[in-house]
């Protein structure tokens, strides 16, 4: 028994839900979970429906195809194990938990590598038994440096990249190779304390909350699609170094349920927002 997720993004129309089941009944597929979402100021359909059985799986898109209106998009996505990049500066805390969850099975997904331009986390990298790379940006244009990434990157052919503090701007000529497959976890609540220091920025401003957001990377700076934020409470009393101690773990914990989220093909892009089911 197979199992597959159809995710479907069109315009909205009567019937939509029917049609789209009636092939899968016509197909011997089982329902497992179906979720749907209606942008009512687009006018735009999403769905996501978990299947099992026998898949052919041209026939099925044909059929799907048959009962869309135009200006459609569809895919039919193998459930399973991803296979991510982690990419990596010198702050240990993202990684640590994502390699930690990986380890123990938090986490649905495959670390095929970690790529540094530093070799600070090494040693941590080496604990999980994960290959790591150092490839240093010094010496180098911005451009010599995102192609010596890239070439190292595409050895092992991620699904996705994960930037777990990963602190320099990738241009768009690197963005371009993995368009909606690049998560960032971004140290403040967007679109708030945008850029450096946000923390510093958040004391200055006397914040009452602080937060992080994951997203995905686009050519704008910290203004991709965002896939999850959350927050937490603080007061006067913390200094900026207390904010940023307490954001950290946010930070963690909001990037590794934005993983998962798309681990399992429950997010949907369109235009620079999301749809999370």
């Amino acid at each position: 028994m197979q199992q597959r997720v159809l995710i479907t993004d069109c315009a909205d129309a009567p019937g939509l839900i029917t049609k789209i089941t009636g092939v899968c009944y016509a197909h011997g597929l089982n329902i497992v979970k179906n979720s749907e979402f209606v942008d009512n100021a687009q006018g735009r359909f999403f769905m996501r429906t978990e299947l099992e059985g026998v898949f052919d799986e041209a026939k099925f898109l044909a059929d799907i195809d048959e009962v869309l209106p135009e200006q459609r998009h569809r895919k039919l996505v193998v459930k399973g194990k991803k296979r991510v990049v982690v990419m990596v500066t010198k702050e240990a805390h993202c990684l640590g938990d994502i390699l930690m969850k990986a380890y123990y099975g938090g986490l649905d997904v495959e670390i095929a590598a970690i790529v540094g331009n530093y070799d600070t986390l090494k040693p941590l990298a080496d604990k999980f038994e994960v290959p790591f790379y150092c490839v240093s940006h010094e010496g180098k244009t911005r451009h010599e440096h995102e192609q010596a990434m890239l070439a190292v990157i595409a050895q092992h052919n991620p699904d996705y990249l994960v930037l777990a503090k990963f602190m320099r701007v990738l241009t768009p000529e690197f963005v371009e190779q993995y368009p909606n497959r690049i998560i960032n976890i971004h140290h403040s609540f967007l679109p708030a304390f945008i850029g450096a220091s946000p923390y510093r920025q958040a004391w200055e401003r006397g914040v009452k909350i602080i937060g992080a957001t994951a997203h995905f990377v686009n050519n704008c700076l910290d203004e991709g699609p965002i896939i999850k934020q959350d927050v937490i409470p603080v007061d006067h009393s913390y200094s900026a170094e207390e904010l940023a101690r307490c954001g950290r773990d946010v930070e963690k914990s909001v990037l590794s349920k934005a993983l998962q989220l798309v681990l399992q093909e429950e997010v949907i892009v369109y235009g620079n927002k999301t749809v999370v089911f």
